[in-house]
């Protein structure tokens, strides 16, 4: 499983880099790009099992379609470089999760681990307005999605706000999970080359516009 790097004078490595890129061209919907970049992240020695993780996970936050269009690119590069006598490493399998508590709870205990924040009072804002929503988030993203330990807590967010920046107009959210990029292990210097990559992947103004989240995030001004 890869780790986010923890000094401020580390930029992200080959395979976190490989991750914004893959997770940003899903999102965006450049199949054709994003074939290059699955290419690019097997041979950074990122596992197919990393990489179907990554593009699962983004179904979370920009839909089945982009998802499944990402799974069925991946299973044509995988098939194309078999043809090539290439044989990619499939990697480890989520392991059984081996928790009694209701999923609700268990969802509730990542989100504290990821934000630091403990989950107390009143429901407020669309948790309060519309309740289900709030349960299927608690049992199902942080549960269900969450728990799978092929990729870390630390790589999901980095595949979060990568999808979050390539789609747009989502800012708040987005500042949400910068802060927590910030509180599982990565630093400024990391998350300002995290911005240069969605530049080069997902674009100008997507990058000017997740620019702004993250310095306000840093308190730049």
């Amino acid at each position: 499983m890869l780790e986010a790097q923890t000094d401020d004078n580390l930029l992200l490595s080959a395979k976190e880099q490989r991750l914004v890129a893959i997770a940003s061209s899903t999102a965006k919907g450049d199949l054709s790009k994003l074939e290059t970049e699955l290419n690019s992240g097997l041979e950074t020695g990122l596992t197919v099992n990393q990489i179907k993780e990554a593009i699962v996970h983004i179904y979370a936050y920009a839909g089945f379609p982009r998802s499944i269009s990402g799974l069925q690119t991946f299973m044509s590069v995988l098939d194309k470089r078999k043809a090539n006598g290439i044989h990619d490493h499939l990697g480890e399998d989520a392991s059984p999760i081996n928790d009694d508590r209701h999923k609700y709870e268990r969802g509730k205990a990542v989100l504290e681990t990821l934000t630091g924040n403990a989950e107390t009072g009143p429901k407020t804002g669309y948790a309060a307005f519309a309740p289900m929503i709030e349960v299927f988030l608690k049992e199902h993203l942080f549960a269900d999605i969450f728990e799978r330990d092929v990729l870390s807590h630390a790589e999901r967010e980095l595949v979060t706000v990568s999808v979050l920046s390539s789609i747009g107009g989502v800012e708040p959210m987005l500042e949400s999970h910068l802060k927590i990029c910030m509180h599982v292990g990565y630093s400024a210097e990391q998350l300002k080359q995290f911005i240069t990559l969605i530049e080069k992947t997902a674009g100008k103004q997507e990058a000017e516009d997740a620019k702004k989240v993250l310095d306000k995030v840093l308190g730049i001004k």
